[in-house]
């Protein structure tokens, strides 16, 4: 149910969120095994489990009738990790129009898909008029599993009535996955930012499956269906549907390869709400260990062998587009700190990797630097000895030396080596996944084709605004398509263990490599 429209009338659109959140906890959506983002008055949207369309002469698309199953066929399967990538991973996929009984099947061989799961429905409506939209339902399912063992390679087929991926027709629809292994072995991730629907993104998807990745992290702005990117109802061009473009594009990837995204300016989808962020809680299913009641489901963390992978929301802390500045109260950065604190402690993790989507170093004339990354988390990073930040939002590549307290503590070169422990954090931005690409304020200077330059005009996003600043941090630009492979080497205790960190561009060259190496627990 939406608000009642005597109330709603004596309430702003702040207050009606704040009422339709109370009567309807994400607990009690979920607890139905269906989610439902129905629209009230103004045209923003609110979760809740039986939202009615409050804007006059529009149905509730959330109850249409089934089709026939049969004629219906599942797309855009994606993977996302749970909260141990051992023995939990989520399959998630949409349908173009509702169907009943949908549902997973999972074993160990093609041949033996016995195991059947109901899989929960999250309905998504965007009315005409919300932006470019056209009057538009989407329907995506979930299926989170459990109690997987460590290290198993399972294979999966999503259905509904009518549609069954057992059928000997339908065997080519079926996806594989591999759990993460129970002790600390040798692996791959792949990483980049700003994708969008288009050839590029698709070249580097193709790329991406090459690699072999374990899991791929998107650092935000991932399918642009609003291309103003304020977070603002004012932002123009915005189309629900570009994210069915988007899952039918990474689906080759995704289908196979755990997809973990943080969020972006871009991922800020101002008609749902809590915070922009109603639409991503529809199409994702992701670890839920951040922050209590911060209300920022792209922030979390996972483990996967010997390396804590970190996802912040840097929306909240972000000068540049503020807004969602403040929204979690200061909570996610305390929980930032209370993750890096358990991480450098613990025994099993040798590496800790953030990724997040503003930039704390980077010299595009687009975006440059976001001061308040540099503010609020970059002195964490120090303080543990993050070992690798991994950043999105200016279309490019770029890749700092090695930082500590703003100011080079050793000149990084390519085929370089980094020893966070003593020295300082190394930088990476890989934000040129698909989007049209930014410039820069120097000459490019990547692997073969290095061109020295040890002082870059650029400037930081302050609460103040754009302060110009002169850098020697920027080592490496290059400006075309590319994303980041990243090989994570165990090593026996007290040896270095490694990370080696390349640069690979959409033509499959490398641009940049580096290591950072770290003495094993």
């Amino acid at each position: 149910m939406g608000v009642p429209e005597k109330l709603a009338e004596r309430m702003s659109m702040a207050e009606q969120h704040e009422y339709l959140r109370a009567r309807f906890s994400r607990r009690t959506m979920i607890r139905g095994g269906a989610v439902t983002l129905g629209a009230v008055a103004g045209g923003a949207f609110v979760p809740g489990a039986t939202a009615q369309a409050a804007v006059p002469a529009q149905r509730d698309h959330a109850t249409a009738e089934p089709v026939d199953g049969a004629f219906v066929a599942p797309f855009g399967r994606h993977l996302a990790w749970g909260n141990d990538p051992r023995t939990e991973i989520t399959v998630s996929w949409q349908v173009p129009v509702s169907v009943k009984k949908p549902f997973i099947r999972i074993g160990a061989h093609p041949w033996d898909l016995s195991r059947k799961i109901e899989a929960e429905v999250r309905t998504l409506y965007t009315p005409a008029g919300v932006g470019a939209s056209g009057d538009h339902t989407q329907y995506y399912l979930h299926a989170k599993l459990t109690h997987l063992r460590p290290g198993r390679t399972y294979y999966y087929g999503v259905g509904h009535q009518g549609f069954d991926p057992a059928e000997p027709h339908l065997l080519g629809t079926l996806g594989t996955f591999t759990t993460a292994p129970a002790h600390k072995a040798p692996f791959t991730f792949t990483a980049f930012g700003d994708e969008g629907v288009g050839y590029h993104g698709l070249a580097n998807n193709s790329l991406l499956l090459g690699q072999n990745p374990a899991f791929h992290l998107h650092a935000g702005d991932i399918a642009y269906a609003d291309p103003s990117g304020a977070g603002k109802t004012a932002d123009t061009g915005f189309d629900s549907r570009t994210w069915d473009s988007f899952l039918a594009q990474t689906e080759s990837v995704a289908k196979q390869v755990p997809w973990m995204p943080a969020y972006g300016n871009h991922d800020m989808e101002a008609w749902y709400s809590p915070n922009g962020y109603g639409g991503e809680e529809a199409r994702w299913n992701l670890p839920d260990n951040g922050p209590d009641k911060a209300n920022l489901p792209g922030v979390y963390s996972f483990v996967y062998g010997n390396t804590a992978v970190i996802s912040l929301d840097a929306n909240d802390i972000s000068f540049e587009i503020p807004a969602n500045l403040g929204i979690s109260g200061g909570t996610q950065t305390k929980w930032l700190e209370t993750q890096l604190k358990k991480y450098r402690a613990s025994k099993d993790v040798d590496f800790i990797v953030v990724f997040f989507h503003h930039c704390a170093y980077c010299t595009s004339t687009a975006h440059a630097s976001e001061g308040g990354v540099r503010q609020e988390w970059v002195p964490l990073f120090e303080k543990y000895t993050v070992d690798l930040v991994i950043n999105g939002h200016n279309h490019q590549y770029e890749r700092t030396d090695v930082i500590k307290g703003d100011k080079v503590t050793k000149k990084l070169p390519i085929g370089g080596t980094a020893y966070p422990e003593t020295e300082g954090v190394v930088y990476v931005t890989a934000g040129a996944a698909g989007r049209s690409l930014y410039a820069f304020s120097a000459p490019d200077s990547y692997e073969g084709h290095e061109h020295e330059t040890d002082s870059v005009a650029s400037f930081v996003n302050t609460k103040d605004g754009k302060v110009n600043e002169t850098v020697a941090w920027s080592r490496v630009r290059y400006l075309n398509y590319s994303f980041l492979r990243v090989d994570v080497t165990p090593a026996p205790k007290g040896r270095q263990a490694t990370l080696t960190v390349s640069g690979i561009a959409e033509t499959g060259d490398r641009i940049d490599h580096f290591t950072v190496s770290r003495r094993a627990k």
